[in-house]
């Protein structure tokens, strides 16, 4: 199925694109306006300007698995040093309260971040777009049937705009439907024992589809979590990734990830068990602790990745601009695979 390539980078046999470089730009520009309209709608969202680094002190940038080192630079006249993002999972959260959001109301944003550390291939890209969204709930609404509505309000949203989208470009095939399959993380370990956390998440998504895999960040029955996860955004009790079946590659895409974010005690808990209570002392961690944030729950969805995937293309490097080892970019071009 797949042409010889450098580990990691999949080519598939016979691949064209069924658009070409200045029709992709115009598809992905139509594809973002319709997207964003669409996921607005569903979870009631209103569109806020956000910011592409924070104050390194702050506790606002996102650790994401804790070994990924941010970019920083100093500012010389506010005498500070800054972080570009890894996402906006924090802040979001201090902009609902800020701007007076009420519960069931809520925002959406362009993130951009810079990872430097990330792997490269197929799907992945040191430099990361996506639609980061958050909404205010109540203590009554922290709960599993909240999760599962957002969740198919997403998977309605992206289904409705690639309705959409095929009606601009009919050469595209649709791939998605609106049924989302639910799995939590340890029952996806007991149906596949003996494949890597990967593996399980491509054979679930081969047999059922779009899917949530529920449960993300807290050690699983073999002592190991299923993905790791930030111990302090995310109630990995209460938080998912969902995944897309994609045939061009011949495996799972992950489009977004999100989750019931932690109130005082599932934080402290989280802090704990990850060895890192020192960020309890931290200006975010210290106003969530205090009771000073609202509920609330968000997450991200990727604007790349959804693009790679409506649009039919088989490295995300067709519809990001970034950086790319030359032996990479040498092999894509020798299989007629441009990059942009």
């Amino acid at each position: 199925m797949y042409q010889d390539s450098p580990k990691g980078l999949l080519i598939p046999e016979g691949y064209r694109p069924s658009l070409d470089l200045r029709t992709t730009q115009r598809a992905i520009k139509s594809l973002k306006d319709l997207f964003q309209r669409n996921l607005a709608r569903e979870l009631h969202l209103e569109r806020i300007s956000a910011p592409l680094f924070v104050e390194a002190g702050s506790g606002l940038n996102d650790n994401l698995n804790g070994v990924e080192r941010p970019v920083g630079f100093d500012v010389p006249d506010a005498g500070t040093d800054c972080e570009i993002v890894h996402s906006l999972a924090k802040w979001k959260r201090l902009a609902l309260r800020e701007y007076g959001f009420r519960p069931g109301e809520g925002l959406y944003t362009d993130m951009n971040a810079i990872r430097r550390d990330e792997s490269l291939d197929n799907l992945h890209s040191i430099y990361v777009d996506q639609w980061d969204w958050e909404k205010v709930i109540t203590r009554e609404t922290r709960n599993e049937e909240t999760l599962f509505d957002a969740v198919r309000r997403i998977v309605k949203a992206i289904a409705d705009t690639e309705v959409d989208l095929n009606r601009y470009y009919p050469v595209l095939e649709p791939l998605i439907g609106e049924e989302v399959f639910f799995v939590s993380s340890e029952e996806l370990l007991r149906a596949f024992p003996g494949l890597s956390p990967k593996e399980r998440e491509d054979r679930i998504v081969a047999e059922k589809g779009t899917t949530a895999i529920l449960g993300i960040g807290a050690p699983l029955s073999d002592g190991k979590p299923h993905d790791s996860r930030a111990p302090d955004y995310d109630d990995w009790s209460l938080n998912c990734d969902i995944l897309v079946s994609y045939p061009l590659l011949g495996r799972a895409v992950e489009l977004s990830s999100m989750g019931i974010r932690v109130d005082e005690e599932s934080l402290l808990s989280q802090l704990r068990a990850a060895g890192c209570e020192d960020r309890a002392a931290l200006p975010f961690h210290r106003e969530l602790l205090a009771g000073k944030l609202p509920l609330t729950m968000g997450g991200g969805i990727g604007q790349s990745r959804l693009c790679m995937v409506l649009l039919g293309k088989a490295h995300i490097g067709e519809v990001q601009s970034s950086v790319w080892p030359e032996g990479m970019r040498e092999t894509l071009r020798s299989a007629g695979i441009e990059l942009l």
